[in-house]
């Protein structure tokens, strides 16, 4: 697979935008621009990261960058389960067993974009846990694993605010909107996580409709054939002791799966918060490494029942089996944790995206078309600040107010925001997972780039931001409910 983008590695690719945030971070000083937090009514300034403070701070914090980069330890965690489970050969037998009635090429593809969408109901673990497999569902059946990659990718990314069930961004976002509701005397209404729930049910078969013909007409043909040297065993049936194995192991993910909903859901409720509620609970702050845990324990079983392991230096083996791929991920991660501590100590972020929303916020024009122009600013925003729940902090004060005073209900203009900030997840450099989803793509493809990924992925977020404005264009004018 050629990469005509030419793109550098990586980690260099990191490396050069962090000299890019540096100087851009020296000459928004020299101008001296400001905004006000329209919250908290605090002055945002930018901080130069060449003068003599910004020199100290970045060598104080070289290494604690790297080492609290978020993405780091869930990358980690995560990937300890998923190595013992492909170590054991628990995925690989998961595999053949479903490869039994010969599904066909579409039913994976169907499979990976429904499982990526709605994988928002954990969080992140979708980037982590689902992207890898991806790869390996698609060469199955004979499809190539970076077109897995991408797919599975653009479905998490493009699809992180759709979802058949409520996720953990739902309540997020409704307290910022319901807090910057509050703040209008005349406004009497109460906004909950479930405010945009029937929107965003229905999205997930607009988006999953979307990914599926790109997928099908444009990203399997331009990638063709997989000729790389990753190995991969070709179908044969399971053993007696391979079925038995993967009987007793999934029985045991059944049981674990129990435990927890009955430890999160009963009166007992140990993994709820101390208020009776999820967010902010046990729950959510652990759902990673409870799902690690998980497939990591029904690898270990199997790998016992089936024969592959004997003793527990062989589950230790397993657990430090992916540390080959990791080892490129830290190279990158090390670069690219820099970037992102730089971009946030100088403060870019926020002033770039209140001096985008002021400007939009000053335009005169018809209150639904201004709407529009909401979801394509929130598109271009989300380039350079990829949080949700950052961004709306501060956007549902200056949007929530402006659009109530045009007629717009604040559950409709914060429906309008997770359009815009969904779409673009995709070709975002700025995107904390960027490294791992790099990282994956170079155990395919040696010459793979950020530019290699994003020669597929723009159309992704093209068609998907056009075909969801479309749909809400139509939501809104037949004024069905956006949720409860």
């Amino acid at each position: 697979m050629k990469n005509k983008l030419r793109m550098p590695h990586p980690a260099t690719m990191f490396l050069l935008l962090t000299g890019a945030v540096i100087m851009l971070s020296w000459i928004f000083d020299i101008y001296g621009i400001r905004v006000i937090h329209p919250q908290t009514g605090e002055a945002i300034r930018t901080q130069s990261l060449l003068s003599p403070e910004g020199i100290r701070w970045l060598l104080r914090h070289v290494i604690t960058n790297f080492t609290g980069f978020a993405p780091l330890g869930m990358v980690m965690v995560a990937m300890f389960g998923v190595g013992v489970a492909e170590h054991s050969g628990f995925i690989n037998a998961c595999i053949r067993q479903s490869l039994r009635k010969h599904p066909s090429k579409d039913a994976v593809i169907l499979l990976v974009i429904f499982l990526g969408i709605i994988s928002n109901i954990v969080g992140d673990a979708g980037y982590i846990i689902l992207i890898p497999i991806a790869a390996t569902l698609f060469r199955s059946v004979s499809l190539h694993p970076v077109a897995g990659i991408v797919t599975a990718y653009v479905s998490v990314a493009c699809g992180f605010s759709a979802n058949l069930f409520l996720s953990t961004l739902d309540p997020l976002l409704a307290r910022s909107t319901q807090e910057a509701a509050a703040t209008m005397i005349s406004y009497r209404g109460n906004v909950g996580p479930l405010c945009n729930y029937y929107f965003m049910f229905a999205s997930t078969f607009v988006i999953t409709a979307v990914i599926y013909l790109i997928t099908r007409k444009s990203l399997l043909p331009a990638l063709g054939e997989y000729t790389g040297s990753v190995p991969y065993g070709s179908y044969k049936s399971l053993t007696r002791k391979e079925r038995r194995g993967l009987f007793i192991a999934l029985g045991s993910g059944l049981l674990y799966s129990l435990l927890i909903i009955f430890a999160t859901f009963s009166p007992w409720g140990i993994l709820r918060g101390v208020t009776g509620s999820l967010a902010r609970s046990p729950f959510i702050f652990g759902v990673l490494f409870i799902i690690s845990f998980g497939i990591g324990l029904m690898g270990a079983i199997y790998g016992f029942a089936s024969g592959r392991y004997r003793k527990d230096s062989d589950v230790i083996s397993g657990l430090s089996h992916p540390m080959q791929l990791l080892g490129l991920y830290f190279v990158i991660a090390f670069f690219a944790s820099q970037m992102f501590a730089c971009f946030e100590y100088s403060h870019l972020d926020k002033c770039l995206a209140i001096m985008g929303a002021n400007m939009l916020a000053s335009v005169h024009t018809n209150s639904f078309v201004t709407l529009l122009l909401f979801i394509a600013f929130t598109a271009v925003i989300n380039l350079i600040m990829v949080s949700a729940t950052a961004k709306w902090s501060f956007m549902a004060f200056i949007f929530v107010p402006m659009f109530s005073a045009m007629g717009i209900s604040p559950d409709l203009t914060q429906c309008a925001f997770r359009i815009g900030d969904s779409a673009t997840n995709a070709i975002t450099p700025f995107l904390f997972y960027m490294p791992l989803i790099l990282t994956y793509m170079q155990q395919y493809d040696k010459q793979a780039s950020y530019g290699t990924l994003l020669k597929y992925t723009w159309r992704y977020s093209f068609f998907i931001l056009i075909a969801w404005t479309i749909f809400f264009i139509f939501w809104y004018l037949l004024r069905i409910p956006l949720g409860v």
